[in-house]
Parts: structure tokens; C-alpha cells; sequence
């Protein structure tokens, strides 16, 4: 019995960080699916109008470089959510092991922040891509 709570005990940290990796990407996933549904609008303008639209076409290269960076920041948290899961899995196995695999668990745990440090890289890009959009359609607009 002492070795099962022990084995859940240690799957609390990488519970926690599968919980925020869940948070950032249900966040991502949201911010993509509007991402899509705008540039979805300004294709169909662009469709409906002259083909030398520049200000339409700068829109719309703006909003696919977000859309990338988007996917990125999302198949980063998916491989990061993936690595806090194995690393669950790599502390059970370690704890019934009689921790002789006790460096498996913790590799698995960095590669995880490692994408995580790399989605969030994204998702930063990102902000800064969707402000710069924001502002240039706003003089766009006013002139």
C-alpha cells in the first residue's frame, strides 16, 4: 500500500503541468479557430473583389503568419502534454522499479518544458503578430 501512494504522490507534478499544457491549448486551439474564421472573411472579400487588392492581401498574409505560428505553438504543447504524460508514466515505472530508472523520468519532464518553453515562444510571436495587425488595419481604416 506504501508504494501505491507513493507512485501517486509522484504523479501530482506532472498532473499539475498536463492541467496548464491543457489550459494553454484549449487557449491556442481557441485563438487558431479565430484566426481561421477571419482569414475564411477576408478570403471571401477578396474573392468578391479585384485581385490587386494590396491592403487585402497584406491582411491576409498577416493573418496566415499567425495561423502558423499558431499551429506551432499548438503541436509544441501537444508534444509537451504528450512528454508530462510519459514522464507519469516513467515515474510508475520507475517507483515499482525500485527507482533504478530514476534520470528516464526526469529527461522525459525537461523535454516537456522544453516544448512548453517553445509553444509559449509561438504563442508570444503571436500576440505581437495580432497587435501589429490590429494596429495596421486601424491606419488602414483612418486614412
Amino acid at each position: 500500500m506504501n508504494n501505491s501512494y507513493h507512485i501517486l504522490n509522484s504523479l501530482l507534478a506532472p498532473a499539475i503541468l498536463m492541467a496548464a499544457t491543457g489550459s494553454l491549448l484549449l487557449s491556442a486551439n481557441n485563438r487558431l479557430a479565430r484566426v481561421v474564421d477571419r482569414l475564411r472573411v477576408l478570403m471571401a472579400n477578396w474573392k468578391a473583389g479585384t485581385r490587386d487588392q494590396p491592403a487585402r492581401e497584406l491582411q491576409i498574409q498577416r493573418h496566415r503568419k499567425r495561423s502558423n505560428y499558431l499551429l506551432r505553438a499548438c503541436l509544441y504543447l501537444y508534444f509537451a502534454l504528450g512528454s508530462f504524460i510519459g514522464t507519469s508514466l516513467a515515474l510508475a515505472v520507475d517507483t515499482l522499479s525500485g527507482n533504478r530508472l530514476s534520470v528516464l523520468p526526469t529527461i522525459i519532464g525537461i523535454v516537456g518544458m522544453c516544448f512548453l518553453l517553445g509553444a509559449v515562444f509561438y504563442l508570444g510571436r503571436e500576440v505581437f503578430a495580432a497587435v501589429k495587425s490590429f494596429d495596421d488595419e486601424i491606419k488602414e481604416e483612418m486614412d
